[in-house]
């Protein structure tokens, strides 16, 4: 039997998480499983809402077993019941077959959560910004603003020297949020363009994307002071340029700030040097199938057809299309939420030849993710096909003298994936995986840009990684 112990820095703090080992160890022994086909994956979530049972487990392959445990909340619960139920037949309601993580249904309920979010706001009575540690983003700061606009302003001073300094200066900002982080950078451009007195402003192109129209038009508000300056796009992040192709070649900055770890990703692992695709099936305990479907009017087996079309039409449409069970879109609303907050998924590993067996995106294998994998023993890790997708399609878009800048969750050296539990997560209706920075290097490297992680200096502590990324010299 091996243990994987991860050592993330809250389990050394908890005297409850660190007792709740011998007893896993001594219910894993008295379990009925074949030791030498076992291991034993111990985590901190750090996630309060999370996709799993506190105890669960996965298969490997045909014949061996690992056990995931959640330290942070075995020692809440009767370990040895646990485990017995973890190594029993699969309980509960699926929801959809085995599917790699990236075509998981949780990505629908986090594509509704955008395309609904005005509903979801109303049923909640929160932004969904207060959802977030902190009740805020940490990206939105006046100092990092002003840090931009003024490197812009070298950067257009130097071309204008040269006469090589377009009419029109382009900047986009990917996820817009409630658009306050425009509003900033609007109002300090205004105010360092007067002091600088080069009348960029005058030349300004401010471009807003986002996938969710209504978080578009609350950000267009925030912004309508700077008119015409300003446009509002709606963009699917991770084909950015069936939108913005008309940009190719033209944007000095790409600003990007949460996005990216709020985007499909599968993961691989490597164990015992075999590399194993992880698939996952969402699915509702028994307890939480049947108490949904008294509440909402329905019989257990009604529940999978009914969510599938919570999913397809929204609960607006939904409340019309069964006025009976859903009298008003607010019910659909409790109705989604209720199966959100139990949605669960379990998982398995299913064997790969090797890394380059598995199609990362359209131009990418695996391979290139073989470094990584294969460096330092067993190994579970993020693929950010989203993310991925998204930054390889917005490099082009750059000015060769651009840049992206994009604050967010990064993994910034693969040995931490074995150190620490880096998502799937739940915010308050959308999913969150911190993202694979060194595999977004690999990948810009081969496309000739260089990709740079710095801490997020205006906020020493937070979680918050800056990349930046431009075409190398």
């Amino acid at each position: 039997m091996d243990v994987d112990l991860r050592p993330v820095r809250k389990l050394r703090e908890s005297a409850a998480a660190r007792s709740a080992i011998g007893p896993l160890i001594e219910a894993v022994c008295a379990s009925p499983a074949d030791m030498s086909r076992l291991r034993v994956v111990c985590d901190w979530i750090q996630y309060k809402q999370n996709f799993r049972e506190p105890i669960s487990s996965r298969p490997i392959g045909a014949s061996d077993t690992e056990i995931a445990v959640d330290l942070r909340r075995s020692n809440d619960i009767d370990v040895e019941a646990a485990v017995k139920h973890a190594l029993a037949d699969p309980s509960g309601l699926p929801l959809e077959p085995w599917v790699p993580g990236r075509d998981s249904c949780i990505w629908r309920f986090n594509a509704l959560y955008w395309q609904a979010l005005s509903e979801w706001e109303q049923a909640t009575g929160k932004e969904y910004e207060q959802s977030l540690p902190g009740g805020e983003s940490d990206a939105r700061n006046t100092e990092a603003a002003r840090e931009l606009i003024l490197e812009l302003f070298r950067l257009w001073d130097e071309l204008a020297a040269r006469r090589a300094l377009p009419d029109e200066l382009y900047v986009l900002e990917l996820g817009v949020g409630n658009g306050n982080q425009a509003r900033t950078w609007l109002d300090e451009f205004v105010q360092l363009d007067r002091r600088h007195g080069r009348d960029y402003y005058r030349r300004l192109r401010y471009l807003m994307g986002d996938y969710s129209p209504h978080v578009l038009e609350r950000a267009r508000l925030a912004v309508a002071h700077h008119g015409e300056r300003v446009s509002a796009l709606v963009v699917e992040a991770t084909r950015p340029s069936i939108t913005l192709g008309f940009l190719t070649g033209k944007a000095f900055l790409v600003y990007i700030s949460n996005v990216y770890d709020n985007l499909p990703t599968d993961e691989l692992a490597y164990i015992h040097g075999h590399t194993y695709q992880v698939e996952t099936q969402a699915f509702l305990n028994d307890d939480d199938a049947d108490r949904i479907a008294d509440r909402f009017g329905t019989s257990r087996g009604g529940l999978v057809p009914l969510i599938d079309r919570l999913l397809r039409i929204g609960p607006g449409l939904l409340s019309e299309s069964a006025p009976d069970q859903f009298p008003d879109p607010g019910r659909a609303v409790d109705f989604w939420r209720a199966v959100w907050e139990a949605l669960r998924l379990r998982e398995r590993y299913v064997p790969l030849e090797g890394p380059g067996s598995y199609q990362l995106t359209g131009d990418w294998t695996g391979e290139i993710l073989r470094p990584l994998l294969e460096a330092d023993g067993d190994v579970r890790m993020h693929v950010s096909n989203g993310a991925l997708a998204s930054l390889t399609g917005t490099l082009p878009l750059l000015h060769p003298f651009g840049r992206v800048e994009c604050h967010d969750l990064f993994v910034t050296a693969s040995q931490q994936y074995r150190t620490g539990f880096y998502g799937p997560g739940k915010y308050d209706g959308s999913v969150v995986n911190w993202v694979n920075g060194p595999l977004l290097q690999l990948v810009a490297s081969r496309r000739g840009f260089g990709v740079q992680f710095t801490p997020f200096r205006q906020r020493p502590g937070s979680n918050i990684t800056t990349m930046t990324a431009q075409a190398r010299d």
